[in-house]
């Protein structure tokens, strides 16, 4: 299983922002950049317009419980950050999984 490590600089945020490749879907925005260290680092964001400081754990909690179902197949090398969308809010582990897993695909972060 690859190990991978959070993202917490505001710093490597703002450079997934502008120089990361990204894909959207109305639940969840993924930006990818390749990093030299070999293994993953991920950061999730999720906004107050999600609603109240539970729904909002809530959505962090799902979306790192997806990528943990995504983590054997990640290689290694990538800076990723998940954004939650409004519609995070309503959808299980199983939905955002679904839509990670497009998303790291089209991405080039795991095999097709």
């Amino acid at each position: 299983m690859t190990q991978w490590q959070a993202l917490t600089s505001n710093t490597l945020f703002r450079t997934l922002y502008y120089r990361g490749k990204s894909r959207s879907h109305p639940a969840l925005v993924t930006y990818v950049r390749k990093n030299r260290l070999g293994y993953p680092r991920v950061g999730i964001t999720t906004g107050k317009k999600l609603g109240n400081a539970v729904q909002r754990n809530r959505c962090r909690r799902i979306i790192r419980e997806a990528f943990r179902q995504q983590t054997p197949s990640v290689g290694g090398g990538f800076d990723i950050v998940f954004v939650a969308r409004s519609r995070a809010v309503s959808l299980k582990s199983t939905d955002i999984a679904a839509v990670m897993a497009q998303h790291l695909a089209e991405l080039g972060v795991v095999a097709k």
